[in-house]
């Protein structure tokens, strides 16, 4: 028996590879596949099932293209409802893999057709279940994701998930290794933990979800301080449910290099997105005017998500040899319509003396001097409104860089105002400053090292909590 975890960082997103006497199976792939099918070809087994814990609204799944290329059945638990060709198991229903066997646990909560997957040894021994949105690594899967299309409420899901956890995980031995569907920084759940597989024994004694003594103590724990999703969420649940259109196909359409003419004739064109994709260290000392700055080296995808809208198009600036990448990431999360970058990059459209904006990048100590002697500076905090509840500094106005694409969210911005904007560490205010720049308002200075930084000299800042939002 051999198994491998398959781990994203960007999504927190965790595959599975199973494999036994030459069959193997995968469980909860992303779009692209190439991994895949590359570790089954180097171990020299088939892929025989595809098994989805449920309907992703994190990512979109690859378990199309994986059949396609594989010939594997697509499975998913009972009361999975698609028109797609797949499998839909009966709880306790067994599949064998080689040696070895999964068996199906229908575990409702985060979704209706959510199920775990119970790996059995081949001496028939319970050997580690895949949970997916299930159960975390110190946490539970959200239970208000499915409320909407159903007519079912958040409590009720959080009951469901309360049934599924205690009948069907709880009970496991002990010594069951937990292989989870995320890791920590997942819109998932709320409070993961940084490891990506424990034992049913270390969670029934640690994680907070599954110390609640009663079903009613645990809707109140796990339905507490939820923030709103994504708005990207249910758009790939949607998409994973419908069916997309191969990566390769899109591949194919959007890895076209544009010339500068032919790059700003298409940037002029209403409804087209620029999208720089290079770091935001980088982006700040000079871009492509109009641009949007979702940097690759941070969750690049989840912020695109939250961000773009999936009905525009986008070309793309990257740094030269990263549009590939760009593009794989922007399909993870759902993206198909983009149509060409820039050949040569931003280097190439400076080179040829084309007008070009930036942004002021400051320390934390400038602002902190400037803030007694002048009026008319704002301070921008760009951060969630959890983390900022949690503390900023007294003069800040909260806008969560998701809002930020709508204008509405900055009527109250003017071009007198001298506005400092910060997140936690830089990545999303670089983001903020590059929409709000697109939108007109051009007297704005980045805070290096954002929030970070300022609790390291707060005796520089007047710091206070938002307590009625943390309650």
């Amino acid at each position: 028996m051999f198994i491998k975890q398959l781990y994203t960082g960007c999504l927190s997103e965790a595959a599975y590879y199973i494999e036994s006497d030459g069959i193997g199976a995968i469980i909860d792939p992303l779009r692209d596949i190439e991994e895949y099918l590359a570790l089954a070809a180097e171990r020299k087994a088939r892929i025989k099932y595809i098994f989805e814990t449920h309907f992703h609204a994190d990512f979109v799944s690859g378990h199309l293209d994986l059949a396609a290329a594989t010939g594997a059945t697509i499975v998913y638990g009972p009361d999975a409802i698609t028109t797609l060709p797949v499998s839909v198991a009966k709880d306790g229903e067994r599949f064998d893999i080689g040696k070895v066997k999964i068996e199906v646990l229908h575990t409702p909560g985060h979704t209706l057709e959510s199920s775990c997957f119970l790996l059995i040894d081949e001496t028939g021994k319970d050997h580690a279940v895949f949970t997916g949105d299930t159960l975390f690594i110190g946490d539970v899967g959200r239970p208000d994701l499915a409320q909407k299309a159903n007519e079912i409420t958040t409590n009720d899901l959080a009951g469901m998930m309360y049934e599924s956890l205690q009948k069907k995980i709880v009970v496991l031995s002990d010594e069951v290794i937990v292989y989870p569907g995320h890791g920590a920084g997942s819109s998932c759940g709320k409070n993961l933990g940084p490891e990506t597989q424990g034992t049913i024994g270390e969670q029934k004694k640690t994680n907070y979800a599954l110390l609640a003594r009663t079903k009613e103590a645990f809707i109140k724990v796990v339905t507490e301080g939820l923030t709103a999703p994504p708005q990207y969420f249910p758009i790939n649940a949607r998409i994973n449910k419908e069916g997309y259109v191969s990566l390769d196909t899109i591949l194919q359409k959007a890895l076209q290099p544009l010339t500068i003419a032919a790059f700003k004739a298409r940037a002029e064109e209403d409804e087209v997105i620029i999208l720089d994709t290079r770091i935001s260290g980088v982006f700040t000392q000079g871009y492509v005017p109009g641009s949007v700055s979702i940097g690759l080296d941070g969750r690049f995808a989840e912020w695109a998500g939250s961000i773009l809208p999936f009905d525009k198009t986008i070309i793309l600036v990257t740094e030269p040899g990263k549009e590939k990448e760009t593009i794989i990431r922007l399909a993870r999360v759902g993206y198909e319509k983009i149509e060409g970058y820039l050949d040569g990059g931003y280097e190439a459209w400076l080179a040829a003396g084309e007008k070009f904006d930036m942004i002021v990048d400051v320390e934390a100590d400038e602002l902190a001097m400037d803030i007694p002697f002048d009026p008319k500076l704002v301070i921008i905090d760009v951060r969630k409104t959890n983390e900022f509840a949690d503390g900023h500094i007294t003069e800040a106005i909260n806008i969560p860089v998701s809002e930020m694409m709508d204008p509405a969210s900055m009527v109250n911005l003017e071009e007198a105002h001298n506005i400092y904007v910060h997140c936690a560490g830089g990545y999303r205010s670089v983001i903020a400053c590059s929409l709000m720049k697109r939108q007109g308002i051009h007297n704005i200075y980045n805070v290096l090292g954002g929030w970070t930084r300022m609790q390291e000299m707060k005796e520089k800042f007047t710091i206070e909590k938002t307590a009625e939002v943390l309650n």
